[in-house]
C-alpha cells in the first residue's frame, strides 16, 4: 500500500514539473517575441525627385491699367464765335494740322490769292487719336472750354502697381511683357519709376511703353511680367507637387537611406509653370517625395519606385 502511495505522489511531482516546463517555455517564447524588432509596412509607394538646375529670368509680376502716354486737351482761345462744323469724333485718327472744327462769324485775314476772308478753324496740335469730343455744332465758344482730348501719337503705356520693395528692384530700360485682351501679349520697356509710394495704399507705379498698342483700349486692366535679371540665371528648382505648405511653414519630405520620410523646411522663390525655385533648405542630390506628400507624416516608411 505504501508503495502505491509513493508512486502516486511521484507521479504528481513529475506532472507538476512537466506543467512548469510548459509554462517556462511559453514565457520564454513570449519574451522572445516581445524582443523581436517590428518590421513596419510601407505607408505609401512613392517616386522621388531631386533639385534641378534651370535657367530662368528673375521677374516681377504686377497688375495695372493701360493709360495714354500723353493726352492733349484742345480748347478755344476766343469767345463769342459759333461752331459751324465738327469734322472729327471719338476714335478718329488725325494728323498734326488737320481741321477739327470750323467757326462762323470769324473776322480773319484776307487770303491774298483768293481775296476771300479766311474762315476760323481749330486744328489738331499733334497726330494721334481723339479720345473725347465735346464740340457741338451751333455751340458758342468759351475761352478754355474743353472741345477735344487727343492721345498724342496714339501711344499707350502700362502703369504697373508695385510695392516699394519691388520698385527698388526696377531700372529704366528693363523689358516687360504685358497681357491684354484674350491672350494678346505686348512687349514693352520700363520708361519711368515713381520715386515714392501712396501713403494710404503703400503702392507706387512704373510706366512701361507699349510700342505696338494698336487696338488696345485705354483704361483696360492688364497683367504683366517685368524681367529684373537682365537675362537668365541658373536656379535650383523642384516640381510644385513636391513642395508642401502647412500654415506659414513651407517644406519638402526628404527620404532617408532607411526609406523613412522627414520634413525639411525650405525657402522658395519664383514660380515658372509647374516648377518652383528652392532658395534654401535642401542640398543637391537629396531625394524628396515628388507627389502624394499630403498623405504622409514625419517618420513614415515609404517604398520608393523609379519614376
Amino acid at each position: 500500500m505504501m508503495k502505491n502511495k509513493k508512486w502516486i505522489i511521484g507521479g504528481v511531482v513529475v506532472s507538476a514539473l512537466a506543467v512548469a516546463g510548459v509554462v517556462s517555455m511559453s514565457s520564454t517564447s513570449v519574451a522572445e517575441e516581445a524582443q523581436a524588432p517590428a518590421t513596419g509596412r510601407p505607408a505609401l509607394t512613392v517616386t522621388t525627385t531631386t533639385l534641378r538646375q534651370d535657367k530662368w529670368a528673375r521677374s516681377l509680376t504686377a497688375n495695372g491699367s493701360i493709360l495714354p502716354w500723353q493726352e492733349a486737351i484742345i480748347s478755344a482761345q476766343v469767345q463769342g464765335l459759333r461752331i459751324a462744323e465738327v469734322k472729327v469724333s471719338i476714335g478718329d485718327h488725325v494728323q498734326q494740322g488737320d481741321v477739327l472744327v470750323t467757326l462762323d462769324n470769324f473776322t480773319g485775314a484776307v487770303d491774298d490769292a483768293t481775296g476771300r476772308t479766311t474762315q476760323g478753324r481749330i486744328l489738331a496740335p499733334d497726330s494721334g487719336v481723339i479720345s473725347a469730343a465735346n464740340a457741338n455744332v451751333g455751340s458758342m465758344l468759351q475761352p478754355g472750354a474743353e472741345l477735344f482730348r487727343l492721345i498724342r501719337k496714339s501711344r499707350l503705356e502700362w502703369r504697373a502697381d508695385l510695392t516699394a520693395d519691388e520698385l527698388m528692384l526696377l531700372r529704366k530700360g528693363m523689358t516687360a511683357e504685358v497681357s491684354v485682351g484674350e491672350g494678346r501679349v505686348i512687349k514693352g520697356v520700363v520708361r519711368a519709376i515713381s520715386p515714392s509710394v501712396n501713403p494710404q495704399t503703400r503702392y507706387g507705379y512704373a510706366l512701361v511703353t507699349l510700342p505696338n498698342s494698336s487696338g488696345v483700349i485705354a483704361g483696360a486692366y492688364a497683367r504683366g511680367i517685368i524681367d529684373i535679371s537682365s537675362g537668365k540665371r541658373t536656379l535650383a528648382t523642384l516640381p510644385q507637387s513636391a513642395v508642401m505648405q502647412r500654415g506659414s511653414k513651407t517644406y519638402v519630405l526628404h527620404v532617408g537611406p532607411d526609406n523613412k520620410v522627414n520634413e525639411h523646411a525650405v525657402t522658395i522663390g519664383q514660380r515658372v509653370g509647374d516648377r518652383v525655385e528652392i532658395k534654401q533648405g535642401l542640398k543637391a542630390n537629396e531625394p524628396v517625395v515628388e507627389s502624394g506628400g499630403a498623405f504622409l507624416t514625419e517618420g513614415d516608411t515609404v517604398q520608393v519606385v523609379k519614376g
